[in-house]
Parts: C-alpha cells; sequence; structure tokens
C-alpha cells in the first residue's frame, strides 16, 4: 500500500488533505488484510470444488488415465492436472488423428422433438368451455335478478296514456251520436 498514492488520489477526487499519520490509513491496512484473507479463503473453497470435480469426472469417464507412458511434462487441464488433454497431445505427436467427439449412445429409443405447438391444446379448450358456462351463468343471473326485481306494473306515461284514453272516451260518449259515428269512422282509418 502506498501512503503518498493513496493520500493523492484522496486529494485528486475530493479535495481533502490527509496526513501519513492519519487513523484512516488504519482502515485501510485493515480493509487489505480482511481482503487478503478472504481472497485466500475463497481460492481455497474454488481449488477444493474443482479437484472434487475432476474426481467426479473421472469417476464417470470424462477425464482420461493420468498417465500417459511418455517422459514429456504431460498437459495440464483447467485444474493444473494431467488429463486427456495430454492422451491427445501424444496422440497427435504420434500422427495420430485427434479422436472426434461422440456422444454416449441413447438408453432407449429417441422420440422427436415436437416443432410446432397446437394451436389450441386440450387444456386451454378446457379453460375457454369453462369461461363459456361462466358467461353464460352469469347472463342468467342477471336476467333472473331482473325478472325478480322489476315491477311488473305499468310505467307512468302508459298509465298517463291510459288515463286519457279514458278522458276520450267518456268525452265520446257524451257526444250526439251522429258526430259519435262520424268520430268512430274517423278513428277506424
Amino acid at each position: 500500500m502506498d501512503q503518498q498514492k493513496l493520500r493523492s488520489l484522496v486529494f485528486e477526487k475530493t479535495g481533502v488533505k490527509i496526513d501519513i499519520d492519519d487513523p484512516v490509513f488504519a482502515l485501510v491496512a485493515l480493509n487489505e488484510a480482511v481482503l487478503a484473507e478472504t481472497v485466500e479463503r475463497h481460492i481455497a473453497l474454488i481449488d477444493a470444488a474443482s479437484q472434487e470435480l475432476v474426481q467426479h469426472a473421472r469417476a464417470a469417464g470424462g477425464l482420461g488415465a493420468q498417465h500417459d507412458g511418455s517422459r514429456k511434462a504431460p498437459l495440464l487441464d483447467a485444474t493444473n492436472e494431467p488429463a486427456a488433454v495430454a492422451a491427445a497431445a501424444v496422440a497427435a505427436a504420434a500422427g495420430d488423428p485427434p479422436a472426434a467427439y461422440a456422444p454416449a449412445p441413447a438408453a432407449g429409443p429417441v422420440r422427436p422433438i415436437a416443432t410446432q405447438a397446437p394451436a389450441i391444446t386440450p387444456r386451454e379448450l378446457r379453460l375457454l368451455g369453462a369461461a363459456a358456462g361462466v358467461a353464460v351463468l352469469s347472463a342468467l343471473l342477471v336476467l333472473g335478478g331482473q325478472a325478480a326485481f322489476s315491477k311488473p306494473g305499468l310505467t307512468a306515461e302508459q298509465s298517463a296514456a291510459l288515463a286519457s284514453a279514458d278522458k276520450l272516451n267518456k268525452a265520446i260518449q257524451k257526444l250526439d251520436p251522429k258526430v259519435r259515428e262520424q268520430l268512430q269512422a274517423e278513428l277506424q282509418k
């Protein structure tokens, strides 16, 4: 940790001058120590996990044997251990073509993968049917409620028209029979 460099960096960024004896440098040193310990711990965990992964890969047959029979220093894989990469290098040095990747054969019959989905799936049909049923029941409920809570009588306009017709009928009855017949004939037209 270069204290002069840190002092100039703080001054450039904030305009605040700090002394070399400032307690902030103690915090910087403490931060460095904690960070170094944390990094070491994480490196150890990553190394242990990579070793375990290599062991699992070897057990599954994914990595070759460690001994390749050559006197040259073995090539290393990502875990810094000799692996199938070394065997491939030996084969290439002997003039053999590199082994191509060959996937393991399928355990059973291989089903084709569907490339297109049907327009409407059975689940969607069931949902559409349920939605249609709910819509019909809702409409019936609304009509039933309207019928139950509406008044069966006449509206105010209809009642006024009937009252007016009764008055006209009484007035016509009081008229002279000759005028009444002419009025009835006109109403028939």
